[in-house]
Parts: C-alpha cells; sequence; structure tokens
C-alpha cells in the first residue's frame, strides 16, 4: 500500500491502520505491507515527495504482486497542487513500479474526501483536480480504480479531524480497498 498518512496510520493502535485491517480482510494467500509515508506527495516538487521516501525502495525490495496507491491529499495543498506536475509524477509512479519483475496489479484509488481544510488540504482540489487526474491516468493505463472517495463521502462524522478517518472509516476504508481487490 503506498500512500501517505491516510495509509501510514498514526497513534499507537497499528492493528487500526489500513493496511493491517486489509490484510485481515484479503486473508490467506495476502500478505499486506504499509509503504505509507505521513505528509507525502505524489508530485515530484512537492513539499514531500514521495519519490524520495524510504517506502518507495521498501516497494522495489518486497516485489508485491498488487499495489494499492492513494496519493493525492497532501498534493492538493494550496502550496503544493499543479496539475501539470500530479499528473506527470503520478504517471511516472506508474511506468517506475511497471518495471518491476513481478508485472504487479495496480490499482489506482481516490483519496476519501476532505471534510475540513485542516493541514492545508483543499477538499475541492481533491474532488476537482486530483480525481479527475486520477480517472484519466487509470483509463489511459487501463488499470482499475478504487472510489475511496464516493464510498466514503457521506461519512463526514468518522474524519474526526477532517482528514483521516478514525478507526471505523479505516475500517470501512479497508472493506472498500478488499473488495475491489477481491473482484
Amino acid at each position: 500500500c503506498i500512500g501517505d498518512s491516510i495509509t501510514n496510520g498514526g497513534g499507537k493502535n497499528k492493528s487500526s491502520f489500513y493496511p493491517v485491517q486489509l490484510d485481515s480482510l484479503l486473508g490467506d494467500g495476502f500478505q499486506v505491507l504499509n509503504c505509507g509515508e505521513s505528509g507525502s506527495t505524489m508530485q515530484r516538487d512537492g513539499n514531500k515527495p514521495y519519490w524520495y521516501q524510504k517506502d518507495l525502495n521498501n516497494v522495489f525490495v518486497y516485489m508485491p504482486d498488487i499495489i494499492v496507491i492513494m496519493l493525492g491529499t497532501n498534493d492538493s495543498k494550496i502550496n503544493n497542487w499543479n496539475a501539470i506536475s500530479y499528473e506527470r509524477s503520478y504517471q511516472s509512479m506508474i511506468d517506475t513500479l511497471n518495471t518491476m519483475v513481478t508485472k504487479p496489479q495496480i490499482y489506482l484509488c481516490l483519496p476519501p474526501p476532505a471534510f475540513s481544510s485542516a493541514f492545508s488540504i483543499n477538499g475541492s482540489t481533491i474532488q476537482s483536480g486530483v480525481i479527475p487526474i486520477i480517472e484519466k491516468i487509470s483509463k489511459r493505463n487501463n488499470l482499475p480504480v478504487i472510489d475511496v472517495y464516493n464510498g466514503m463521502s457521506k461519512m463526514q462524522y468518522l474524519f474526526p479531524d477532517g482528514i483521516h478517518p478514525n478507526e471505523k472509516g479505516i475500517k470501512i476504508m479497508s472493506e472498500i480497498v478488499a473488495k475491489s481487490i477481491k473482484n
């Protein structure tokens, strides 16, 4: 699971992190690795590019058969957002991951909605910028999309800070991802 703090999780209860929940939901035959980097962006020129974090190297060491990407929330920050850079960086990420000898199935996640502007996250940019680009890239590369955004759009009560889901929200998000992978 490639992502930011929504993937990486927070707090002390690691069993509530989305990749841990996903591992449990997928069951035997799957082993899920949490490669989330808090605060990371897809954009190479963002304030904390995923490109330069240790977990991208871990993805290549792990050599997965399936990769789930959920990056875009931090890209939506006013000081980060650049649609051209986001699209180029996202396409480069897919091209880079496709060099793996395992030829992993790559899933692109529409990130959950932002119900506040905490951490300078811009919900309207996620909706009108990030999501259309992810959908465009999925079509261009014939990759499946996991729609976490619409799956959680009416669940503001599960996002205490308006950005990060609580344990119940993480469970729902994990169920959305697991269902897409199993199908």
